[in-house]
């Protein structure tokens, strides 16, 4: 099996390991990922939650995993440092969540045999959402989305 491979595959059993409890604390496990680094292990868990994640719900979901894995086996005998962190603007929307989360937010959105469309985020349900393009509203169902990022701001400008 490949280093990759490997990771994977823990990085799915630490999902399934990690997730009840990290909802138990009010919180979404949005991913877990494993790489080396040197003679260690990283293991980067991202978290997110409505209204955002505080330094609070960083702290406390950081002191249930490390009790957890403290208390199994799950990382294996190898020395490893945990990151905990929120989800942050540079990841990809990829569940109705997350674009929930992010209404009122400029997206650039990659579709499946069409142009991308950069618009933004003015309603959504579990489909799909609604983007504001050029003061025009337009559909998206999340089956035609290849990909979908929000786009950093650095002016400030008017929602909607």
């Amino acid at each position: 099996m490949a280093t990759s491979d490997r990771a994977d595959s823990a990085a799915q059993r630490l999902t399934t390991i990690l997730e009840a409890p990290i909802a138990h604390l009010g919180l979404d496990l949005e991913a877990v990922e494993i790489s080396s680094v040197g003679k260690r292990k990283m293991l980067r868990i991202a978290v997110d939650k409505d209204g955002g994640v505080t330094m609070d719900d960083v702290a406390e979901a950081t002191r249930e995993v490390s009790r957890i894995l403290d208390d199994s086996d799950a990382m294996g005998t190898s020395p490893y440092t945990l990151e905990v962190s929120s989800r942050g603007v540079g990841r990809p929307l990829t569940l109705p969540r997350h674009w929930r989360r992010n209404a009122g937010r400029l997206v650039k959105v990659d579709l499946a045999g069409g142009d991308p469309v950069e618009g933004r985020i003015v309603d959504n349900d579990e489909t799909g959402a609604t983007l504001l393009v050029d003061g025009t509203e337009h559909r998206i169902d999340f089956t035609d989305v290849r990909k979908a990022k929000v786009q950093i701001e650095f002016t400030s400008r008017q929602r909607g």
